[in-house]
Order: structure tokens, then C-alpha cells, then sequence
């Protein structure tokens, strides 16, 4: 099997892209995950979503699960994820950038 490098991990979508900035500060199970998420963008993941972007990020090779001793399943972030989040969030920065740019001078917001 081909270990996956962020060149070839494919399209990472809106959800995925929460899930990789929640644990960007450290590991979270699955139930963490949505609460955190809730508090820092507001946006409540479904239970099936959350799951469903999980098991491809972690097929991505872009999150990994932890050694846990309940049932709950913690994740955290590899090294690969944490590639293609921060080329996510520069990518963000440019457009907002671009964005604001753009609306100064037609809208003359200040």
C-alpha cells in the first residue's frame, strides 16, 4: 500500500479542514471534536459526517488514531495533515486578502 503524502491526498473538504485545525492543538475523540469545532467556527458536524470525514482523512494518511483504553477513539494530527492545513490556511489568508482588496475599491470599505 501507498503511504499518502499531502501531493497526493486529493481534494480535502470544508468539514475536514475543521476536523484538521481541531486537532491541531492535540488529540480529541470523536465526540471533543464536534464540540470543539462548535465552539471555535460555530458549525455542528453531524455524527455521520464526522465519521465519514474521519476514516478518509485517516485513510489520507493526514490524521492518525491513538492507543486509547476505553471506547472512545482519539485522533491526532501526522505530520502530513498538518502540511496540507497550513497550505489551507495560506491559502485562506490570500483570499481574504484578495477579497478585502477587492471590496475597498469598489464598495470604498475602509
Amino acid at each position: 500500500m501507498t503511504k499518502k503524502t499531502p501531493e497526493n491526498t486529493g481534494r480535502v473538504t470544508g468539514v475536514a479542514h475543521l476536523i484538521l485545525t481541531s486537532l491541531a492543538d492535540g488529540e480529541k475523540h470523536g465526540y471533543a471534536l464536534t464540540q470543539d469545532v462548535m465552539q471555535f467556527a460555530g458549525v455542528r458536524i453531524a455524527p455521520g459526517s464526522l465519521y465519514e470525514a474521519l476514516a478518509r482523512l485517516e485513510g489520507q494518511g493526514l490524521i492518525e488514531p491513538v492507543a486509547s483504553t476505553d471506547r472512545r477513539r482519539p485522533y491526532r494530527l501526522t505530520a502530513a495533515g498538518a502540511t496540507v492545513l497550513d497550505e489551507y490556511l495560506s491559502a485562506q489568508e490570500r483570499l481574504a486578502t484578495e477579497g478585502r482588496r477587492r471590496l475597498r475599491a469598489s464598495w470604498r470599505f475602509s
